[in-house]
């Protein structure tokens, strides 16, 4: 039996479009030359070349980010304070590491026009058609048309995004992880503005992360090679970062095929 693994996680990269301005992240690159004050703190007086090599500690990068930054987890506390019928919404720390190890099925919703809202129906029009059962913890990844625009100016623009209904109707069969390859999980922020101008409407705001507030679930955001995957059959591993009471941690997702 041979083992395949498929990177489903962008490159955290600050000169990448795939954050807002406001919120892309920063890193310092230290070379090895750079770190000899870092290991002086352990051996005063050291010098590079008295090190092997003649040359300071070890390359090293000082990070600024947001724990949404990158290929990341959400947690349900991100969406709600509260979820499951009023329980304190758990936070990244706490999400249960059975959730994040679990078949995955990809729905392929490529088609649907930028800043569309997914709806039960479509969810269950896909599954019909790759011919798939949803089983309890499978994990539901969505390929929209993001995925092709990372990097790209129109990128946060891009894709559709999963509404209350459609969300619901996946944590309600017991779906606990979910992810897809837009910036959010909900329609584009400038769709869901302009509708909300129209009608008036504020609950049409991030309402697939509003879900989690009646089930609780974690959804990954920015996954990436989501059109390499097949519908069915394989294992994704996304074990988020443990941040003490955290709304996200970074992920590695991967895509693990058993051939």
């Amino acid at each position: 039996m041979t083992r395949r693994f498929l990177d489903l996680s962008i490159t955290l990269d600050p000169d990448v479009i795939t954050d807002p301005p406001f919120m892309r992240p920063s890193i310092t690159y230290q070379t090895h030359e750079e770190t000899v004050a870092e290991v002086q703190n352990f051996f005063p007086g050291l010098t590079a070349e008295q090190m092997p090599g003649g040359l300071g500690f070890a390359a090293s990068e000082t990070l600024t980010l947001t724990t949404h930054n990158g290929t990341h987890l959400d947690a349900p506390w991100h969406y709600h304070p509260t979820m499951d019928g009023g329980k304190p919404a758990i936070t990244i720390d706490e999400v249960p590491l059975d959730w994040c190890f679990r078949p995955g099925v990809k729905l392929d919703f490529r088609h649907l026009p930028d800043g569309y809202v997914a709806t039960a129906a479509d969810v269950e029009a896909e599954l019909e058609r790759i011919g798939y059962d949803l089983q309890p913890l499978d994990i539901v990844l969505v390929n929209t048309a993001a995925g092709a625009a990372v990097g790209s100016l129109d990128f946060l623009g891009k894709g559709c995004g999963m509404g209350y209904e459609a969300t619901m109707y996946l944590t309600s069969r017991g779906v606990r992880v979910t992810g897809t390859d837009a910036w959010s999980w909900d329609a584009p922020f400038a769709a869901t503005a302009k509708k909300v101008a129209e009608t008036g409407d504020t609950s049409l705001i991030w309402e697939g992360h509003k879900a989690g507030r009646d089930i609780g679930y974690c959804h990954m955001e920015k996954l990436t090679n989501l059109d390499q995957l097949p519908a069915s059959g394989f294992t994704v591993s996304c074990f988020p970062a443990k941040v003490k009471r955290g709304s996200a941690g970074w992920t590695r997702a991967v895509a693990i095929f058993e051939d």
